[in-house]
């Protein structure tokens, strides 16, 4: 499908939002490499943890659009797969979390999230399901309050009534800083069972090289918000420091940890995370060849990106732009590219916000054309299913 025709008025206010939010997401970028929706009604993977193969992936790939799992979403953020393969989605506005049927689309809502308050780009943001959810039942949510941003779980019982099925919120960690922009908000948890998180500067640059403060950081905690044995500093969460918004967190198949960073003005980047390593931002954006800041492993225009969430399938990194409005594929070796990346979907369902591994060779994307700086559309935002190769 092709995004509809946008009206000069509307034009002029996203491009007028833009400048006031000062972050790299509106639109722009050169010709990539696309590829056409195709329907269907394939069912989807059940699992959510899909790492990329041991061997190296072919140079060039293909993303078939296998179906849309749901539309008419109201600003979704994070997406979190249940182990019976339906999906939770949250909506940053509305502070509310949905459950979608995989297979018949048909939406639940499940909560409100008390104390969520939505401004600029905070609200209710990224999800994550615990990896003992078979006999804990508790979803975790990273959202902004009134004071700061925060992370808290919560016990899901689809017994309930729709709309009642959220527990009462339990402040894991909070305290990270929190602002009209740059709220960061991706949380995961990782192969070794702790939780992470992704955390922005809130445009405060000074944020992302203060070793004492929570925000431009990856933090890396126990399920119940505690400083993680093996942290670069044993009475700290924090991991990884000098980042400037980070929203996109996946693991490969050797159980290394990919981030996606936005840019200011110039360079998007992919990151591989070690811990206790300095990322460079604001002294760097993009490749510094500094020995003291760890280098982007490939980095894009913001135009061309503007990176959101990433996935891990099939070898290679998939990445969700929102600036860019496609998704683009880092073909692995290792930690290594192997070839140029690619990029396919280019324009064709707007802003892209969130991908998630959805089985072996297959993603769920999650678009974002409702979040204030798109152009939504009959149907939007939407949760895609893709074939990926």
């Amino acid at each position: 499908m092709q995004r509809p025709a946008v009206t000069a008025a509307l034009a002029a206010a996203t491009a007028a939002a833009l400048l006031l939010a000062g972050c790299s997401s509106g639109d722009g970028g050169q010709p990539s490499a696309t590829t056409g929706s195709s329907p269907g009604s394939a069912k989807t993977g059940g699992s959510s943890a899909s790492p990329g193969g041991a061997d190296a992936p072919p140079a060039k790939g293909s993303v078939k659009v296998v179906r849309t799992v749901a539309g008419d979403l109201d600003s979704p953020w994070g997406l979190a797969a249940l182990p019976d393969g339906d999906l939770l989605v949250s909506s940053r506005d509305e502070g509310t979390i949905t459950r979608v049927d995989a297979d018949s689309g048909r939406k639940t809502e499940v909560g409100e999230v008390p104390g969520v308050a939505p401004a600029g780009e905070g609200g209710l943001l990224g999800l994550a399901v615990s990896p003992d959810f078979a006999s804990d039942r508790m979803v975790y949510a990273y959202f902004t309050t009134a004071s700061d941003n925060r992370i808290a779980r919560m016990l899901y019982d689809d017994k309930k009534p729709a709309g009642s099925q959220l527990g009462a919120p339990d402040t894991v960690f909070k305290g990270i800083p929190k602002g009209i922009i740059h709220n960061g908000g991706r949380i995961a948890f990782g192969p070794d069972r702790m939780l992470y998180a992704g955390t922005g500067e809130t445009g405060d640059t000074g944020l992302a090289q203060d070793r004492e403060s929570l925000g431009g950081k990856i933090l890396r905690m126990t399920p119940d918000g505690e400083p993680v044995h093996g942290n670069p500093e044993a009475d700290s969460v924090v991991y990884t420091w000098g980042h400037r918004n980070v929203q996109g967190l996946a693991w490969d198949a050797e159980k290394r940890l990919w981030a996606s960073e936005f840019g200011q003005n110039t360079w998007d980047e992919l990151n591989l995370i070690e811990p206790g390593r300095n990322y460079g931002w604001p002294e760097a954006e993009g490749r510094a060849d500094e020995s003291d800041l760890v280098d982007p492993v490939e980095q894009w225009s913001t135009e061309e990106a503007s990176p959101s969430g990433i996935a891990v399938a099939k070898g290679s990194v998939w990445m969700a732009g929102l600036r860019g409005e496609r998704l683009w594929r880092v073909p692995l070796d290792g930690t290594k590219p192997v070839a140029e990346p690619q990029a396919f979907l280019k324009g064709e369902y707007g802003r892209l916000r969130t991908v998630v591994a959805a089985g072996a060779d297959r993603l769920w994307l999650v678009s974002s054309e409702t979040d204030g700086r798109g152009s939504p559309g009959e149907g939007d935002d939407r949760i895609l299913l893709l074939q990926v190769t």
